[in-house]
């Protein structure tokens, strides 16, 4: 049967501004930048001027630059959908999403390898930045604490770490005021070296940080040699110092693919671990997690119980209210893929970062800083005398719409620029292949030199 429509002419001018084409009337007129509109729009033409206007980002897929994940299945997205209206905090309305982030919280202690038998200690948070706070705001508070019962100043606490931490330790060092001891780089080394630490570390250090995969190179940080450094101080000066182990990028990696290696809770003076969901845990942003070793690493008088939600909840978060549905996708992603899927999808982005890391070497116009040696990220300098700096490659290789970051060093070593490229799930061997394809068009025109007629390095009709 068919519908009868009614005549444009008897429409009213709000319906009529449905019925025509995109590019309606309300585009005729100017809509406020920066204060709210006197009146409204249709849904479908809000919708159409912000989708217009977000055209102008970058493509997603394209993005080298993000360690956050930019894919994720249908399935896993409807989830997202139909849970976006949830409060996380409010588990006295929602029991079972606070089920759900216990569960969670357990599945990771277990894979970082807490001690046995209790259980897991930790949070849900918005991501790595709020995480690191609150773990630094613990071992501040534990530190403080154990001073004061002491009869010991609790005054001027410090806190080690390379000077290739995320800048989220800075701005914890400024808001709770801490002195942050920034260990610098130097030469070709991009870690924290355990001598420096051992010259660095004193009784009023709340703790010593760790960083499992820089942002700035994605080299590990020893771990296990600060460990057993943190040992020999505490038998020589009485000193308990704990580690904090920032594994935003590399705690999603490491378990799966080098299980051997040990950074986590099976050292004893790692007290605390956050790591990003939203990077190699392969879910959209927000969320990150914090995990602590155990119940005592977590001081009582920093977990606040309210009861304004209909029943009493306990709360660690720098924020309240937040959506629960990026922790809910945490969850479906660990069910959906398992130790196994998660070990598969992570092995396959080392592989093409280690394809893409080797023919860069190979390069002599390129240095490669990072070879993706642990995690699917690699890092590269322009060689002296190549004609281009790292700035005029990224400007250069934009046109063809990848998004490939150019940054200096830490100051230590600020004179050079690197370029890093992020290796993740949707990133295949063949876009690898295109990738340098198209690094070395925008290297030759950046020098002068003459460009081939083909793009891209794969022989003719192979995908």
């Amino acid at each position: 049967m068919l519908s009868k429509k009614r005549p444009i002419a008897t429409l009213s001018p709000e319906e009529r501004l449905l019925s025509v084409t995109y590019g309606s009337r309300s585009f005729s007129r100017e809509i406020p930048r920066f204060e709210i509109p006197g009146e409204g729009v249709p849904a479908e033409v809000a919708y159409r001027l912000i989708t217009d206007e977000l055209n102008l980002d970058g493509n997603p897929a394209l993005n080298l630059a993000t360690f956050v994940t930019t894919w994720m299945e249908p399935e896993a997205e409807r989830l997202i959908d139909c849970t976006l209206n949830k409060n996380l905090v409010d588990q006295e309305e929602y029991p079972q999403t606070g089920v759900i982030q216990e569960r969670v919280v357990n599945m990771l202690a277990r894979l970082f390898h807490a001690p046995k038998g209790g259980e897991g200690i930790g949070t849900a948070t918005v991501g790595s930045s709020e995480a690191i706070m609150l773990a630094l705001l613990a071992h501040k508070t534990r530190w403080k604490k154990e001073r004061l019962a002491r009869g010991l100043p609790a005054d001027r606490p410090n806190i080690v770490a390379s000077s290739g931490v995320h800048v989220v330790w800075e701005k914890f060092a400024r808001y709770f005021e801490v002195e942050l001891r920034l260990l610098p780089m130097a030469g070709e080394r991009f870690t924290l070296d355990p001598e420096a630490v051992e010259r660095a570390v004193d009784e009023r250090t709340i703790c010593v940080g760790a960083i499992l995969g820089s942002t700035y190179t994605g080299h590990l940080d020893p771990v296990e040699e600060i460990d057993r450094l943190l040992s020999r101080i505490r038998e020589k000066k009485g000193w308990e110092i704990p580690i904090h182990v920032d594994g935003a990028s590399g705690g999603f990696v490491l378990p799966f693919l080098e299980p051997d290696l040990r950074w986590d809770f099976r050292l004893p003076h790692v007290r605390s671990i956050n790591v990003s969901g939203h990077k190699y845990g392969l879910v959209y942003p927000g969320i990150g997690w914090l995990l602590f070793r155990e119940e005592k690493d977590l001081p009582e008088e920093l977990v606040f119980r309210v009861n304004y939600l209909g029943g009493e909840e306990a709360t660690y978060t720098l924020n309240f209210s937040r959506g629960s549905s990026m922790m809910l996708a945490q969850y479906y992603m660990l069910l959906r893929l398992g130790f196994e899927g998660y070990r598969r999808i992570h092995a396959t982005s080392k592989a093409n970062a280690s394809f893409l890391a080797d023919r860069l070497a190979d390069d002599p116009r390129f240095k490669v800083i990072g070879p993706a040696d642990h995690l699917p990220i690699v890092t590269f300098e322009i060689a002296t005398g190549a004609g281009f700096s790292a700035s005029d490659l990224s400007d250069k290789i934009r046109e063809r719409g990848w998004i490939l970051p150019a940054y200096p060093l830490p100051p230590d070593l600020a004179a050079r620029s690197i370029l890093r490229v992020v290796v993740k799930e949707n990133f295949s061997r063949d876009m690898a292949d295109i990738l340098l394809g198209d690094i070395d068009l925008a290297a030759r025109a950046l020098s002068g030199k003459r460009i081939p007629g083909r793009r891209g390095s794969r022989k003719p009709g192979v995908c």
